[in-house]
């Protein structure tokens, strides 16, 4: 009879303990311990034998570019957030909301690859339920291969014979291992499972596509050990209330973390969008008050959005704050700055804040942005469509150059502007040409409360 061992597992970092403590010495979570069956003598058993073997330590001089080569998944917005596309022998963790999409981007991604012998691993659905999503994509492929199991053992072994060039497993917490007496989706579980597929992936330079569900606190569900064996970790953000997803980069041992792909989610699967700035202005046929262009970077890629506020006459005592997609302490900051530098009575004013297209806007390069449609809103004086606005605000009323003012320059001219807002304080590079825009510099917030509406303080 097989000795059974219980041990106990953090489900935040994944650090084992042979008895139930109440705050974990690693992490420092209280109440996070959680206990799990472990068996020791079959611990070695899942086995596979890789194509290449052989491997001895090489110069790192004699190693050829060309066996990195990355690998062409055929979708522009994917490509860009892993690097240029996906390095052989890579894995990559997919993360994201329940229902945001995670699975149909992995199935558009092995659709996509023609040219890549794929095999699709779910554990979630059945093959019948991946053909009826691959018809609404109106994709077809008949070298992605769909093959539904959770027992690790038998994904291994299907894996080693038909050898594929790119495995998408969705997903890691319906994936299994006999050698560990836990249900799926445990901590050890899960950290087992990935264990092998990382040796699996290193040792045959195939890349694989792991999807991972995430919690309520907005982190990948599982250990945090998991974030640390995957090569690459993508986060797949939206809101399912609108068509726009971004697919974000949160680590990257290949690329950069600052770049972000845009898609929009229709009947036929996500679409690309290459040009996020057009979707994020609206066109009005008359002017409105509380309404004003911020010019932002997020990542890499400059893009500019519509901010939109409404500020009000407080009904109850203690006037509200309310946003979305921004952080509501920075909303509370800038009304401070406006009521001190400006003296507008924001104590007894209710603020409501909203960003188009759902996005969330952590930049602070959009301070002087909200500032213009808070103060458009409660003077109800509308801005002027041509002119948009690119600057942080300090706690004395200072505005300061956003990072990479001359980007969001270039693409506020590009799209047609007239006018752009910044720092006095912004040094300009006298190479960059903005085009045909005028750069308006400002100071403080009273210099930008003059600019728009005469008003100061």
């Amino acid at each position: 009879m097989a000795k059974i061992k219980k041990a106990y597992f953090c489900r935040n970092c994944g650090v084992e303990s042979p008895k139930w403590v109440g705050r974990c010495p690693s992490c420092g979570e209280w109440n996070t311990y959680v206990e799990e069956v472990v068996s020791k003598e079959t611990k070695n058993s899942v086995s596979f034998r890789p194509e290449r073997s052989g491997n001895v330590p090489v110069p790192i001089g004699e190693i050829r570019h060309r066996d990195h080569t990355r690998i062409d998944l055929y979708s522009g917005e994917t490509n860009r957030v892993l690097g240029g596309g996906l390095v052989p022998g890579s894995l990559v963790l997919l993360g994201g909301e329940p229902g945001i999409g995670k699975s149909t981007l992995s199935l558009q991604i092995a659709l996509h690859a023609r040219e890549l012998r794929t095999l699709y691993v779910s554990g979630e659905e059945s093959p019948q339920q991946i053909k009826l999503r691959a018809d609404r994509l109106g994709i077809r492929n008949d070298n992605c291969l769909i093959y539904s199991e959770t027992k690790l053992e038998d994904i291994l072994n299907q894996v080693t014979q038909l050898a594929p060039q790119l495995v998408v497993i969705d997903s890691i917490q319906t994936i299994y291992t006999d050698t560990i007496e836990s249900s799926p989706g445990s901590v050890s579980q899960i950290r087992e499972c990935a264990g092998l597929m990382l040796k699996y992936a290193k040792e045959t330079m195939t890349p694989i596509f792991i999807i991972g569900h995430i919690t309520k606190d907005g982190i990948i569900a599982g250990p945090k050990i998991l974030e640390h064996i995957v090569d690459v970790v993508l986060q797949f953000e939206g809101d399912n209330n609108n068509i726009y997803r971004i697919l974000r980069s949160i680590k990257n041992r290949f690329g950069a973390t600052s770049e972000i792909g845009v898609f929009e989610m229709r009947s036929e699967g996500l679409v690309e969008v290459d040009n996020p700035s057009e979707i994020l202005l609206s066109q009005y046929d008359e002017s409105l008050s509380g309404i004003a262009i911020g010019a932002s970077i997020d990542g890499a890629r400059p893009y500019l959005i519509e901010t939109q506020a409404l500020v009000s006459t407080a009904a109850y005592g203690t006037p509200q704050r309310s946003t979305t997609g921004f952080d509501t302490k920075r909303l509370n900051m800038l009304l401070a700055v406006l009521e001190k530098r400006l003296n507008f009575k924001m104590y007894s004013k209710d603020v409501f804040l909203n960003f188009a297209g759902g996005f969330r806007i952590s930049d602070t390069g959009m301070d002087m942005a909200v500032v213009a449609s808070v103060l458009s809103s409660s003077l109800d004086r509308a801005i002027p469509g041509d002119i948009c606005f690119a600057g942080e605000i300090g706690l004395s009323g200072e505005i300061r150059p956003a990072s990479r003012t001359e980007q969001r320059i270039a693409e506020a001219a590009r799209l047609g502007f007239k006018r752009i807002v910044v720092s006095g304080y912004y040094q300009s590079n006298k190479n960059a040409q903005p085009g045909n825009i005028r750069v308006i510099p400002v100071s403080r917030v009273d210099e930008l409360a003059r600019v728009l509406f005469g008003h100061g303080a």
